[in-house]
């Protein structure tokens, strides 16, 4: 177990150290970064650590990257919602992104678009607020059908 603990500091520090040249930082620029971490030197860090920063500095490198990541959460979760209110909340996350990968028309999830990834996204939540209020409606209805218009109005 350490020896793979070990191999994934090592990996995880080449990662730190390309994405820091990939960044133009210089050695004080490093040192300010990893002072937040309480050490001066990136050995210090643990892998949690490590990966943590090379994350954020991947983000910083690939804003894009770190937009689409954040869609593709927003419509796993509006899939989700409006599975929910269906009835078929039950439903897996492999489950919600087949349904994004059909309604986009790939074979995988992480293939789609930012572009595409936001339709879907305010189509589901379209779908969510339709639904809703369809709901209401179809309530009502039903409740004067029941018990008459008159009844609806006192309360």
């Amino acid at each position: 177990m350490a020896t793979i603990t070990r191999q994934s500091q090592k990996w995880l520090l080449k990662k730190f150290h390309s994405l820091c040249f990939r960044l133009n930082m210089t050695a004080d620029d490093k040192l300010a970064l990893l002072s937040g971490y309480g050490v001066e030197s990136s050995v210090d860090l643990s892998n949690a650590e490590l990966t943590e920063l090379c994350d954020r500095l991947n983000d910083i490198l690939h804003p894009e990257d770190a937009k689409r990541d954040k869609m593709r959460k927003r419509v796993i979760a509006a899939i989700g919602g409006w599975l929910r209110l269906i009835g078929k909340g039950d439903e897996s996350v492999d489950y919600i992104k087949g349904v994004a990968c059909r309604a986009a028309k790939v074979g995988n999830f992480n293939q789609i678009s930012l572009d595409r990834l936001t339709t879907i996204y305010n189509m589901f939540l379209k779908r969510q607020k339709d639904a809703k209020a369809i709901n209401e409606v179809a309530g009502q209805i039903a409740y004067e059908a029941r018990f008459g218009k008159d009844d609806l109005l006192l309360n």
